[in-house]
């Protein structure tokens, strides 16, 4: 039987001869096929027939005919007595031979009587044997089916186990439990500002929530042409090219308010809870709009467009009064019964539409209501752009229902309206939350704001300026405004799929990068987000680390980026959508819960004590993931997966390591299984620190992340393996070289033009990487930027080693990473600094400055400047000139652009990249406070 190398592997082996020797597969020795049976399993091998040389070879000659000698075996080979068996002990058809028995001497051919009844007596023996040997063969060859086929389903089977691996969940408790979003356990944060990606909505933390937001567009606008429409701001988009939007003040729960600032008019949009009833509670809206004040600028006409839309659960009905859509009522499973009111505005050139309409997914909303609208005249005068009614009446489809209801208010500013929202369960209610009772309610709410944030920050009383604290409040604001609820199902694929597979569906309560770029969960920035946030509200911050952690799959991965909901996978191209679980992203979740448990630890309740047991079996899962998937070749070593040795056929410069968070910062030029990455390396660390402290708390045993924390903060271990004694500095390891540069292919020019023709433009050839000079070799990678940092920013250099003096002076050689800005990316001097990728990828993690990274090495010079050694006062002095510095720059950028930004240049501060980006950035606000 011809076996496959994943057939011996599942136990069908060959066994072996006698000698020890493998045996061969079956086959002559002249290379021939044995005689064999067709089988789906493969070749089955029933028997070998003597070749021609043992059939014409001494002792098996051609028998001639002798008295009493049965005619019929007359001419044919006979064996002798040396018989060919089975091994009956053996799986395989092995052939074994057994010693010839002494002849006797009654022999055939010696002419007597007794040696013919000899003969006849062998002859039947001899036959009798070879059926039996036919009977054993038989049953070894329907053994041998049954194991292959037994063999084949197992194996069929064991691939479908491994496919099915990277969207099958952990089968262990979830940490956030049934029903822990809904209205009855969590009434205060079950409504919330969870659509981070629009500039105003609310929406629940339900599976199927009622979302709620705002459009609006200017009208009769000078910029726009009297036959085009209007542009409808909804979605939160760099390309509208506001002058500044986000939060004020936002507390995470109750309370909200966010300036918008628009080309020719502002508005501050606010909201305040008010809970009661058995489904959340009632809310109320307030847009407050004014023009902006320049004698360029005529007074706007705005239409303001506000909205329910359901999501495939619910039901919601137009209440319409005199041609007007005075309300929405309607039903879902959360909700219960509510009623949604637009109170009439009283003034003069007002008007009033509505659309009754259909949009098959949330991320349509803004295409169903532009579809939805007709040009009018105004006053006789003018073009105004109206909802145009119900157009489920007027279609031809009468069982579609409407799941999407919009009311449209067209005035000029300024202007004050008002939306409430109002649940039925709520039925002691003494005052509608309207007018001068949302006032006095919002009042209290800022009030409250206000003392929180000083308690919690203590800004004030440092001597902060009120802009300062104006700034520091937005930063703080925008980051817990911003946070979003989704579910969905991500897009993952393993080595084992071919295609790729939907997640489980699972929801996510998490903050976001950006409104306008990043409105999604990211893994690695939200261990950076839940440090502030965990500062000003650890309530939020524990459900936000366990939804994530919900999201570990059996194999103990997390998919790197969240894209969940049609909403979420709008704004992200389509190569970017699917996650490969041989990809990790850095264990930042264990930066927020090391300082949770520190900030905890002098009053840790039994809820806290019952949260990290519920998280426990879930990070030991995630651990041991990247302790088995990430390892590399020397021991002790990591290596971030994911890097593409082709790097889209040789156009990139240095192959992105985008798991490592870093994307295009230098590693070794050419991927290897060889490389060793200090960064992951170091977080590795961290994590298993953080792991035993867990386990200590806990009661569980944790010898075993205590034993790998020892090893991987060993530092006579971490610069064998990665401290450059060429450079002096800690490094990556691979096969590199630093001879590669970008160059355009030649391509062939034009012919010349024929008289009386054009020239034809000459072409432009892409641009490759090529290498120039040294030949890759494996060495230290030499780079120095952030990633040589990671064992001083993660603290894990002894505080009295020369290394530790090293960087300190390097830090502060502006030729390597120092700016009066903050701390650059990548040294000046390095063959990569602010170098493209690829012809259209500008640099991205090579000189701009990064406000985690930044935030990192001020939290570690505190540490050192705190801890007594040789470099101690070193420390301290650099610490508070790069805090001043940071502190100084983000505050004058958000000054002067409106924005805090992704991050900023090492040339002149300014920000770069995408706008607003409240996510790590934010910790510009824990500096501030020294939070650390």
């Amino acid at each position: 039987m011809s076996l496959t190398a994943d057939q011996t592997s599942m136990g069908l082996e060959i066994a072996p001869n006698e000698g020890g020797d493998p045996a061969e597969l079956p086959g002559n020795s002249d290379g021939s096929q044995s005689e064999t049976e067709d089988s789906e399993f493969g070749d089955i091998f029933v028997a070998d027939e003597p070749s021609k040389t043992e059939q014409d070879g001494d002792p098996h000659e051609v028998k001639q005919l002798s008295a009493g000698e049965d005619p019929e075996h007359a001419g044919k080979w006979e064996p002798d007595d040396t018989e060919c068996v089975l091994n009956e002990d053996e799986e395989g058809m092995v052939r074994h031979r057994k010693p010839p028995a002494a002849k006797s001497n009654g022999a055939a051919g010696d002419g007597s009587e007794k040696g013919s009844e000899d003969g006849y007596i062998q002859q039947g023996r001899r036959t009798a044997r070879s059926q039996q040997m036919s009977w054993g063969q038989i049953l070894r060859i329907c053994a041998t089916i049954f194991l292959v086929m037994s063999g084949g389903v197992g194996y069929v089977k064991y691939q479908e186990l491994l496919r099915s691996r990277v969207n099958t969940p952990l089968d262990a408790p979830k940490v956030v439990e049934e029903g822990a979003t809904g209205a009855t356990l969590s009434p205060n944060r079950f409504w919330g500002t969870y659509r981070p990606n629009v500039y105003f909505g609310m929406k629940t933390r339900s599976p199927r929530s009622l979302v709620t937001g705002m459009m609006w567009m200017v009208q009769y606008s000078r910029a726009v042409p009297r036959i085009a429409r209007p542009e409808v701001r909804h979605t939160c988009e760099q390309g509208d090219g506001l002058p500044r939007y986000g939060w004020l003040q936002h507390d995470g729960v109750n309370f909200g308010l966010q300036e918008i600032i628009d080309k020719n008019f502002s508005m501050v949009t606010e909201f305040v809870k008010r809970p009661g009833g058995d489904h959340g509670g009632d809310w109320t809206w307030r847009i407050t709009a004014s023009p902006r004040k320049s004698k360029s600028i005529s007074v706007p006409t705005v239409s303001f467009l506000f909205y329910a839309a359901t999501d495939g659960q619910g039901t919601i009905q137009p209440v319409i009064e005199n041609n007007r859509l005075v309300a929405i009522t309607g039903q879902t499973e959360e909700l219960g019964k509510f009623r949604m009111s637009f109170p009439k505005v009283t003034r003069k050139n007002i008007t009033y539409h509505h659309l009754v309409s259909y949009s098959p997914r949330l991320d349509l909303l803004k295409s169903s209501v532009e579809h939805g609208m007709r040009r009018l005249l105004f006053n006789k005068t003018r073009i105004l752009y109206g909802l145009a009614g119900d157009l489920i009446k007027r279609s031809n489809m009468p069982d579609l229902k409407a799941n999407v209801l919009v009311h449209q208010v067209t005035l000029e500013v300024p202007c004050v309206l008002e939306v409430v929202f109002e649940s039925e369960s709520f039925t002691s209610r003494n005052t509608r939350l309207v007018g001068m009772e949302l006032t006095r309610e919002l009042e209290k709410y800022k009030v409250a704001f206000d003392e929180k944030f000083e308690n919690t920050f203590g800004l004030n009383r440092r001597g902060y300026t009120e802009k300062n604290l104006r700034f520091a409040k937005a930063a703080v604001s925008n980051m817990v405004g911003g946070i979003g609820y989704f579910r969905g199902k991500s897009l993952v694929q393993s080595p084992y799929n071919e295609e790729p597979v939907e997640y489980w569906e699972a929801p996510l309560y998490t903050a976001v990068p950006s409104r306008s770029f990043f409105p999604r969960g990211f893994l690695w920035d939200e261990g950076f987000h839940q440090l502030l946030v965990s500062k000003w509200d650890t309530a939020i911050s524990k459900e936000i680390l366990s939804h994530w952690l919900d999201l570990v799959n059996t194999e103990g991965w997390i998919p790197r980026e969240q894209i969940l909901g049609s909403e979420a996978r709008s704004k992200v191209p389509a190569e970017f959508v699917v996650q490969k679980n041989q990809n990790a992203n850095p264990p930042t979740l264990f930066l927020p819960i090391q300082s949770l448990m520190k900030d905890l630890a002098g009053n840790r309740s039994e809820q806290d004590i019952l949260l990290l047991k519920r998280m426990f079996p879930r990070l030991k899962t995630w651990y041991n993931w990247f302790n088995t998937s990430q390892l590399g070749n020397e021991q002790s070593s990591y290596r971030w997966r994911g890097r593409d040795p082709g790097a889209n056929k040789n156009q990139q410069l240095n192959p992105l390591t985008l798991t490592s968070g870093l994307d295009d910062y230098p590693r070794a030029s050419h991927p290897s299984d060889n490389e060793r990455h200090v960064d992951l390396r170091c977080w590795m660390a961290l994590a298993s620190g953080v792991m035993a402290d867990i386990a200590k708390v806990i009661g569980e045993p944790g010898e075993e992340y205590e034993a790998t924390h020892k090893l991987l903060t060993d530092n006579a271990l971490l610069e064998k393996l990665h401290w450059s004694p060429e450079k002096q500095l800690f490094s990556d390891y691979g096969k590199h070289t630093k001879g590669v540069v970008l160059e355009r292919e030649k391509v062939p020019l034009p012919p010349p033009p024929k008289p009386g023709m054009r020239r034809q433009p000459v072409p432009k050839g892409k641009m490759y990487r090529v290498l120039k000079g040294e030949q890759p070799k494996d060495q230290f990678v030499n780079s120095f930027g952030y990633v040589s940092l990671f064992p001083f920013l993660l603290q894990i250099v002894d505080p009295k080693s020369p290394k530790l003096g090293k960087i300190l002076t390097d830090l502060k050689n502006p030729q390597l990473l120092w700016t009066k800005y903050g701390l650059r990316s990548l040294a000046k001097t390095d063959p990569l600094y602010m170098k493209y990728n690829t012809e259209h990828d500008p640099p991205y993690w090579r000189g701009q400055i990064w406000i985690n990274m930044n935030f990192l090495a001020v939290r570690a010079l505190h540490h050192y400047s705190s801890i007594k050694g040789p470099y101690q006062s070193q420390a301290a002095d650099t610490y508070k000139e790069l805090r001043r510095n940071l502190i100084h720059n983000l505050y004058v950028e958000y000054e002067r652009s409106g924005f805090i930004w992704e991050n900023y240049s090492d040339v002149n501060g300014h920000g770069k990249g995408c706008h607003p980006f409240t996510g790590w950035s934010s910790l510009i606000v824990l500096i501030m406070a020294e939070k650390y």
